[in-house]
């Protein structure tokens, strides 16, 4: 498929997105992607993971450090966090479908050898990325999103969504043009930052066992 870069007064993944494609071909197409300029200097696309029979679609922020190398998406640190929460919620990590609201590392390195900083997408990138998301969605048709943390939920409630009103609620809405029940809560990253990281787990913990039910 011939494509074109995008003019930076319209960023948006939509030409690259090909119709009628399967996961697998969805992936390879992403991994071409210059929707958006964070594809300069992130080592690759890092796509959604599972199959498309999966009940529940986890959607987070963006890739950090170790999924932009793995190409992986939550195999870092929060990642591993996040599974052992899954499963003391009640829901199988392995039959979960796992992506990010966009699908580039966006980082800050004040040298070239020193650590790679996370960096929020902007509302511009996350809206040029959302094509990929909208395709995930469309496909893999899940029971329930459950919504991890608060640029997730910008990029699929709207701006004004907040995590700390709506966390461990379950949430009716429209989302690319089909109707959706969505679950908030935190990142698993702002557990591994809180200061009483326990306390942060265990309401992640509780808000997961609220999607749990949704799904029994």
């Amino acid at each position: 498929m011939a494509v074109t870069k995008a003019p930076e007064d319209a960023y948006t993944a939509a030409p690259f997105v090909p119709d009628g494609a399967g996961l697998t071909d969805l992936r390879r197409a992403a991994a071409d992607c210059r929707g958006c300029p964070l594809h300069r200097n992130a080592t690759r696309t890092v796509f959604g993971a599972g199959t498309a029979d999966a009940r529940v679609m986890l959607v987070g922020e963006q890739p950090g450090d170790q999924e932009d190398r793995q190409g992986k998406p939550f195999v870092g640190p929060a990642g591993k966090l996040l599974d052992r929460a899954l499963a003391e919620a009640g829901i199988d990590p392995g039959e979960a479908y796992v992506t990010n609201a966009v699908k580039h590392f966006k980082f800050t390195q004040a040298e070239p050898r020193k650590r790679r900083i996370h960096k929020a997408p902007t509302l511009r990138e996350m809206t040029a990325c959302a094509p990929w998301l909208a395709a995930e969605l469309a496909l893999v048709e899940p029971e329930l999103i459950v919504v991890l943390g608060a640029t997730a939920g910008k990029a699929l409630l709207g701006s004004s969504f907040r995590v700390t009103e709506s966390r461990g609620t379950v949430l009716e809405r429209e989302i690319h043009g089909h109707p959706q029940r969505l679950v908030p809560t935190v990142h698993p990253s702002s557990v591994l930052r809180a200061d009483d990281r326990e306390a942060a787990y265990r309401g992640l913990v509780a808000d997961l066992r609220i999607a749990a039910r949704v799904l029994a």
